[in-house]
């Protein structure tokens, strides 16, 4: 199957297209192949009476969406706009411009970056071009590993999977280091920024919009996709969601999937804590990774229709086992 994708993704345009029609594709799911907007077919949605957000795919990078695979939020304040993890690519930062554009004409004045994974947050490259001015917010390790070459690193990585998609993307590094529990005020909204040590990775920062009542939590949750653990710790992400939890919100805005209420983060915590706790007690057991897929997925009914169940479940039982086996 892999190879057939890795066929696919290095057809043309037009030959793809008629790939899609030979093998009864519908038209309409080519639509994000064709259109120059990598945003075309996504709608901007209004959240709370201030926040906007666009919900990317919960695909992974590849050509069809052109790297656009996260959810940039936005905030409409008296005089300004907040940008919330723009998106991957110069290309999609200026997609996300014009979104906002048609909804009011109050200049973009900061940007805030949930963590170190470019899908997130490379798009900064279109907003600082068209705002030189613009304040650009995260956690002070996201802020070191993108001046230590991740942001190279992963401009590389989303052009390769994306067959120079993002082509043309530079990298803007973050200008102002976040503190835990830090308040921003800008005009009439207060951003409150919740940080941790570890959790989806060493550089996260989930943001609370005070008066709407939004968490904005990148990659500390996901919602209806399996996440990237790679990089973290199910310890520490299980303690995120605790105090993601606790706070007064009404409204989750994921780093992938849709939107939704307080119950996101819980089906989340849920799946990293039966991951995490099933691995301890079957190593416990002296079960190997592969002898406890089975036995854990049986645990995850709630979560078997999750983008990419299947493809990503031995691997992040094998990073919890290794966890586990460290504590």
């Amino acid at each position: 199957m892999n190879s057939v994708l890795s066929t696919l993704f290095r057809l043309s345009p037009l030959s793809l297209l008629l790939t899609f029609v030979l093998v009864g594709v519908p038209l309409s799911s080519t639509a994000k192949v064709e259109s120059d907007d990598p945003l075309a077919a996504y709608p901007t949605q209004k959240i709370s009476t201030h926040t906007w957000a666009v919900f990317g795919p919960k695909d992974t990078p590849n050509i069809e969406n052109k790297g656009f695979m996260n959810n940039p939020a936005f905030v409409v304040t008296d005089k300004s706009v907040i940008v919330f993890d723009p998106g991957s690519s110069v290309h999609i930062g200026r997609s996300l411009i014009t979104r906002i554009k048609k909804i009011t004409d109050k200049p973009i004045t900061h940007v805030f970056n949930s963590h170190i994974h470019g899908d997130h947050w490379l798009a900064t490259d279109a907003i600082h071009q068209s705002y030189p001015d613009v304040i650009i917010y995260a956690h002070p390790m996201m802020i070191e590993e993108a001046k230590a070459g991740e942001g190279e690193s992963w401009i590389k990585l989303m052009n390769n999977l994306t067959d120079g998609a993002i082509d043309g993307t530079k990298v803007v590094l973050p200008t102002h280091m976040l503190e835990d529990q830090q308040i921003v005020r800008v005009d009439n909204i207060s951003i409150k920024s919740h940080l941790s040590d570890l959790s989806h990775t060493k550089t996260d920062a989930m943001f609370q919009i005070v008066e709407d009542k939004v968490l904005i939590t990148g990659d500390n949750s996901f919602n209806k996709r399996m996440p990237r653990m790679d990089d973290g710790s199910f310890v520490g992400n299980i303690k995120s969601m605790d105090k993601a939890l606790a706070l007064d919100i009404e409204t989750v805005i994921p780093g992938h999937g849709p939107a939704g209420d307080k119950n996101i983060l819980s089906v989340y915590k849920s799946l990293l804590s039966i991951v995490y706790e099933e691995v301890k007690i079957q190593l416990d057991e002296d079960l190997e990774a592969f002898e406890m897929k089975p036995i854990i997925i049986n645990k995850l009914d709630s979560h078997k229709d999750w983008t990419g169940f299947d493809a990503s479940i031995g691997k992040l039982i094998s990073i919890a086992v290794l966890e586990a086996e460290n504590e």
